[in-house]
């Protein structure tokens, strides 16, 4: 597992490792009669998956550094539960991007239905929503005036309509943006306003010291 993901690969390990507490559960998920090591084993492999596609978008994401962009992978708030998959400083520096990466499924389409994101026929809206929160979450603690904070998804896997849905959330100050892989960095490339280096590193500066390395 690559360190990006850090944060999927301790779920899934936790998730393995909590079936499987005390001897008679190790041996009963051994011979394939602990139902609950099942369930966790499924759930922990939805997390790996998500640890992949965290690391594929790290991937992407990497050539921005020459262009002025700060990036940080895997950051947890300061109250220690949860995590921000990446998190971009444009070189602006007007703009932060909480970027979310999801690994959904490969053979069922992401589109938008009545308003609501949808992986095939599951209903994903709360992902984006949750998108929305997080992005809340980084504009208070930044506390820099003058910084927007804004949600962004990247879907691995399942092909996105279109290659990018603009996505109406309550509480967004505009379209959450859901985008296909090829779609990112041609997206973010087009981020506005002249190159501030010196304020783009302090605002770098200012995300260390509110979000921590998950770890």
């Amino acid at each position: 597992m690559s360190v990006y993901g850090n944060s999927a690969s301790r779920q899934a390990q936790e998730l393995r490792a909590s079936a499987r507490r005390g001897p008679w559960r190790r041996l009963t998920a051994a011979v394939g009669l602990n139902r609950a090591a099942k369930r966790a084993d499924a759930q922990a492999g939805a997390w790996v998956q998500g640890g992949l596609g965290e690391a594929a978008t790290a991937g992407l994401l990497a050539p921005l550094t020459a262009y002025g962009w700060h990036i940080r992978h895997d950051v947890r708030p300061p109250w220690g539960r949860g995590n921000y998959d990446h998190v971009l400083i444009s070189p602006c520096a007007s703009t932060v991007l909480v970027l979310d990466s999801k690994q959904w499924r490969r053979n069922w389409p992401t589109t938008l239905q009545g308003g609501r994101v949808h992986c095939g026929p599951e209903d994903r809206h709360d992902q984006v929503e949750k998108a929305v929160k997080h992005a809340g979450q980084v504009q208070q603690l930044l506390a820099l005036p003058g910084v927007t904070v804004l949600p962004l998804l990247v879907v691995h896997g399942s092909p996105v309509a279109g290659g990018h849905l603009d996505v109406r959330v309550p509480g967004a100050a505009g379209p959450v943006f859901v985008l296909a892989p090829d779609w990112l960095v041609p997206t973010l490339a087009r981020a506005p306003g002249p190159e501030d280096p010196v304020r783009a590193g302090a605002v770098a500066r200012r995300v260390d010291e509110v979000l921590s390395p998950y770890r």
